[in-house]
Order: C-alpha cells, then structure tokens, then sequence
C-alpha cells in the first residue's frame, strides 16, 4: 500500500485528483487536510468530504488546517473553479463533519506515528506543510516521499507572467518549505511538478467521452464547444455526472482565457506520481521564491548548475507521458464508476 498524506483546496484538478487516488486500490488516505486556495478552507473540506462520499469512501478523515496565507490576504478563484470549487457539480451536504483538531497537528501525528510510512502530496498552496514544518523540523525525514504540485520554471505562470498559482497565494509558505529541504539526500528532496509538466496533462472532450463509455454510461457524454454555457450532464452514472459538470465549466474557463476548449489538469499528474503510477524524469535543482512584493512575487527560479553554491531543495519534473496517465487515470475513475454502480 502507498500511504497518503493529501493536502489540497478542492478545486476541478483537486476533485479529479481526489477521485483518482480513491479508485486505486493499493492507495490508502490517510488524511485528507483542506488548505485556503481555490475556495475557503471551509468549503474546501466540505468539497471534499462530499466527493468522498460520492465515491463511497466516507470513512476517511478530512480536516482544516491554516485559514489564510502565513503573511497575505487569501486570493481565490470562483472564476477559475467556479463559487464553490466544483464548477457546475451540485453535491447534497456530507452528513459528516471535519475532525475536531487542526490538520497541521494530525500531520506531524501521522508522520511521528509513521516513520518513512507516508507519500506527503500537496495540491494547494504550501500554508499548511510549511506551519508543520514550523512544529516539526524532521518532517522531510519523518516522510517517506514529499510531491508538490507548484511553480514553474522558465515558463509562462498561470497567474502573473512569471507565477503558478499556488506558489502565489502564499508565497512565503512556498520558500519555507524549500528551504527545509535544502541540504537533504537527494530520494528526499521534494518531486516537484511544476506548470511546464502539468500543462501537458491537458483533458479534451474526448477524454470526458471515453471516461462515460468506459464507465459504463447509457449514452455519450458529449461536452462540446458549440454547447451552450453552464448545460448539465444527464450521465447515468453519478460519479460520471460530477466529473463532467465540474470539467464543463474548466473548459469554458480555459476557453475564456484563449486557452482552448481543453482543461490543464495539473493535480492529476501529481496524485499519479504521488501513486507510483506515472513515469516521468527530475531534475535535481535548489529553488528559490521570490516573497517581496511586487510584480515577480510568488516566482520560482531554479539553479540546476549550482551556481549560488547552495545544497538542492527539488527535484522537478522535466519529463512526463500525457497519453500514458489518461490512459491510467481514465481506465481506473471509470473502474470505480462502475463498481459505484453495482453496489
């Protein structure tokens, strides 16, 4: 079993990445942790405590940690993600409720109780890992495997010219967590899977197509362009329904932006990579962010060559195969679906 630590502020991508990890068999959640980003830290663990219904997986534990950025005022993203993060989904109240405790204190819980056990995959912006590293410094030993979905390096961001946008709601939190790492053996240096990768995992229409087929839908799930804005999925498959309602409105975000019919879903690939399902290739480099404000803040730079003379802090991702994750994260979402559906 590969053992997760997930921390993510569902979020399409997060959904979709959440769902993934539910579908795979030897994954087990250990703790779902709900950080401010897309939508409030609230309504991110309402997200996904009732995706984990959906999926029928109601026992495993969600709790809210940090509230807003270490030093900034939260930025979130209904444009992006739509009022309540889901896009268009509609998913009735979980009837449980988050863990009575914080999720910073649960992780280092974990990690102590766990030593070298447990996969850390953060989706959000970095508050919560960097308040745990605060309590507990030995976190980057304690943990078996640390993967960050975040950054970017001599590429276009998705927020400002130079910035992701994680690492820009709480860019503060991004260089604590860095610097932690800094001087680490390289297998724990932190997989980092930044936009010039993450992009690459581009979902199309077709692949919402083949996910209602595979899934075992009555008819097919057609999102198309010429639709009109905001059509609701009639999937016969609940999970299904979810999906597209969610990913029809990230397609006409991306749309809006002169991006294309199409939906950059970064979690997915690294919840795979987090599972030990995708292959890909690092670059081992030591990462600065930049935190004062102004026009560059919330940048990543990375000095693959050493020529700051400091220890690395990541490795980042430098290679990735698209089809080969659709095809894994495509056949087993749509595996659930249909055991969702027998039960």
């Amino acid at each position: 079993m590969t053992k997760i630590l997930f921390d993510n502020d569902t979020g399409i991508d997060d959904a979709l990445a959440l769902v993934y990890l539910l579908s795979r068999p030897q994954v087990e959640l250990v703790l779902v942790s709900s950080t401010p980003g897309n939508v409030s830290a609230e309504q991110v663990a309402r997200n996904n405590l009732a995706l984990l219904q959906l999926c029928g997986r109601p026992e495993v534990d969600v709790a809210v940690g940090a509230a807003a950025p270490l030093e900034i005022p939260l930025v979130t993203t209904p444009e992006t993600h739509g009022p309540q993060g889901l896009g268009y989904a509609e998913l009735p109240p979980p009837p449980r409720q988050v863990l009575d405790a914080d999720a910073v204190d649960l992780w280092i819980e974990a990690a102590r109780r766990h030593p070298g056990e447990l996969t850390a995959l953060l989706t959000a912006p970095l508050t919560n890992f960097a308040l745990a590293l605060r309590k507990e410094p030995r976190l980057p030993r304690l943990l078996k495997q640390v993967v960050i979905m975040g950054g970017c390096f001599f590429y276009q961001g998705n927020t400002t010219p130079t910035a992701e946008w994680n690492t820009h709601v709480d860019p503060h939190a991004a260089a604590e967590v860095f610097a932690a790492f800094e001087g680490q053996p390289e297998d724990r240096l932190p997989i980092v899977c930044a936009l010039e990768t993450t992009e690459r995992i581009e979902l199309h229409p077709e692949h919402v197509e083949r996910l209602a087929r595979e899934a075992g839908c009555a008819e097919p799930e057609l999102v198309l362009p010429e639709d009109p804005a905001g059509r609701r999925s009639t999937a016969t498959v609940p999970l299904i329904r979810t999906l597209s309602d969610a990913l029809r409105f990230y397609f006409e975000f991306h749309r809006h932006y002169d991006q294309g019919y199409v939906a950059h879903v970064h979690d997915v690939f690294a919840a795979a990579v987090a599972a030990g399902t995708a292959e890909y290739r690092t670059r081992t480099a030591t990462v600065h962010v930049e935190t004062r404000p102004g026009p560059l803040v919330g940048t990543t730079v990375a000095d693959y060559r050493g020529l700051w003379g400091r220890a690395p802090n990541a490795r980042i991702v430098s290679w990735n195969d698209p089809p080969a994750v659709f095809d894994e994260v495509i056949g087993s979402i749509s595996a659930l679906a249909r055991r969702l559906g027998e039960d």
